[in-house]
């Protein structure tokens, strides 16, 4: 009831918050992932946090060319940091690599809690999966844990595909991103597209 009344509130005052607690569901999963698409050199930053002055502080930024997916999914258990995800087709769109995923062949998974947040108390957070493969048709998948433990709150979670730590300076910009959040898990809802398997 707590939960329904939390959503009801939210909607009415024209936010899209997704909130977690303990005691409110651990799982949050994305029943969908889609590539940044971007004007090639062009950035499209996600979570930024800026001073009083309007100065950003922190940003994840984006991959410089347009990237797009075939299908994807992702599940993050807030409570003990398990983590599953699969994206297929995550490819370039344009240049000479157009349709492959070029020189990218390293990706991780990437939990953002209270995006944009300098709440002392509940700070954004950016909590890493390992680094895994990604295949030159531009699939990957991962199921293990995040390296580092999840806040005991996290609001309005977003999960990246982000470059993985092998790429030096582009390490680290997000590819793609989770669409569809809903806490629990996607096949308790009867999930029975190709999108994962959950």
């Amino acid at each position: 009831m707590k939960r329904v009344s939390a959503l009801i509130i939210a909607l009415l005052c024209g936010g899209y918050l997704l909130a977690a607690a303990p005691n409110s569901g651990s799982v949050v999963s994305w029943r969908n992932i889609v590539g940044v698409i971007t004007s090639p050199g062009a950035d499209n930053p996600v979570a930024v946090t800026t001073d009083d002055h309007g100065n950003v502080l922190d940003q994840i930024q984006s991959g410089t060319l347009p990237w797009v997916t075939r299908a994807g999914y992702a599940q993050v258990d807030l409570a003990n940091g398990a983590v599953e995800f699969s994206v297929r087709g995550l490819v370039l769109i344009g240049g000479n690599a157009s349709g492959t995923a070029g020189p990218i062949n390293q990706v991780t998974g990437t939990l953002v809690c209270n995006p944009g947040s300098r709440d002392v108390i509940q700070p954004e957070a950016i909590l890493d999966t390992p680094p895994v493969a990604l295949s030159a048709l531009g699939n990957a998948s991962f199921s293990g844990r995040l390296t580092t433990t999840v806040q005991s709150r996290c609001d309005s979670p977003l999960f990246l595909i982000r470059i993985g730590p092998a790429f030096g300076e582009f390490a680290g910009r997000w590819l793609a991103t989770g669409v569809e959040p809903r806490f629990g898990r996607w096949y308790e809802a009867g999930n029975t597209q190709d999108a994962g398997p959950y």
